[in-house]
């Protein structure tokens, strides 16, 4: 995204709007090239009077940022928009989530930080270390040059994005060795995760991961999604 200098009348009406807090004024708007994640808030919230902001198209690497941060923009990979998969909201159908396995996403970066593609391996690598499964349709996937290992592309881990979420799936008995290994990683980088996780209920309503959770102090939070089975055709696991 750029701000054509012979429009721009210097309003400053664009400026509460960029999540990243890249644009600047001084005789006109500029934008920080090396901060702006490419989300097209600015573009799209139509706030600029003379119409100055100017949507670039770009090429790789920097053509990642969009795909991670504008919501518009469908990565090529997967051919969905978003930062991520559906996760647990389609596994009626999928039977993505069987009992005995949870799903563990790191939700790296917000608005307001962003985050670099270097601290998204850093956290990648560490969840590899412990024997995770990387989710194979998963845009920061698709950027694993080594999935066993969770090494990224070098050429786009100077790249930014406002959030990029790391999906795995795991045994429950396994959740003790990620979580020492995501609390370790997340005191080497430079921007923060949210930890989400997916599982399959048990009859009463319980999950085999609330014990451990417990036990390892992680605090768990009433807000999130529930998937009640009515997609078809439902998917039926083995017993």
């Amino acid at each position: 995204m750029k701000v054509d200098p012979e429009l721009c009348i210097a309003c400053e009406a664009c400026l509460p709007y960029c999540p990243m807090g890249a644009i600047s004024m001084d005789d006109v708007a500029k934008i920080d090239p090396d901060e702006c994640v490419e989300c097209g808030v600015c573009f799209r919230a139509q706030v600029c009077p003379v119409d100055a902001f100017v949507e670039e198209v770009h090429e790789w690497p920097r053509s990642a940022r969009a795909a991670f941060s504008n919501p518009l923009v469908v990565h090529k990979e997967t051919r969905v928009p978003g930062r991520g998969t559906e996760e647990a909201k389609t596994t009626d159908v999928t039977g993505r989530f069987k009992r005995g396995f949870v799903g563990i996403t790191a939700e790296m970066g917000r608005p307001g930080i962003g985050v670099r593609f270097y601290d998204v391996e850093k956290v990648a690598q560490a969840m590899a270390k412990t024997g995770v499964e990387f989710a194979h349709d998963n845009p920061v996937t698709h950027l694993m040059v080594d999935k066993k290992t969770g090494k990224l592309n070098d050429e786009i881990l100077n790249e930014k994005a406002c959030s990029a979420m790391i999906e795995s799936i795991t045994t429950v008995d396994n959740i003790p060795a990620v979580i020492k290994a995501l609390r370790e990683a997340a005191g080497q980088i430079e921007s923060v995760f949210t930890l989400t996780i997916s599982t399959k209920l048990e009859a009463d309503g319980s999950a085999l991961c609330d014990k451990p959770l417990k036990e390892l102090n992680v605090p768990l939070y009433i807000n999130g999604k529930v998937n009640v089975g009515l997609g078809r055709p439902l998917f039926k696991e083995e017993s």
